[in-house]
């Protein structure tokens, strides 16, 4: 594998990692108070544009990351614009052993 891609997976591993705990903190607490509602919707659609800058380039690595990051804070971001009753049911569904 050329140094380019290994970068590239190198910055995949990074941005996924800063994006899972905030998700799973999400799911187990039930709470999005503290989350910028504006701030993660321009999170989501700039990996939405950068995603769709790597498939027009056919860039693994920018593809990959963007497709991820896009779900984990799509999924972030959704939790703050649902009701709270809703949010506790995806929650409980997601971490069964926490309940609702």
């Amino acid at each position: 594998m050329d140094p380019a891609s290994l970068v590239g997976y190198a910055a995949t591993l990074c941005s996924v990692t800063s994006f899972v705990p905030q998700a799973w903190k999400v799911i187990r607490t039930r709470d999005t108070a503290a989350i910028s509602l504006r701030m993660y919707a321009i999170t989501v659609l700039g990996f939405a544009l950068w995603l769709t800058y790597g498939i027009l380039l056919g860039q693994w690595p920018l593809i990959l990351t963007n497709a991820v990051c896009l779900l984990l804070s799509g999924f972030i971001l959704a939790m703050k614009l649902l009701p709270r009753r809703q949010r506790r049911a995806v929650a409980a569904a997601l971490d069964p052993a926490r309940g609702g």
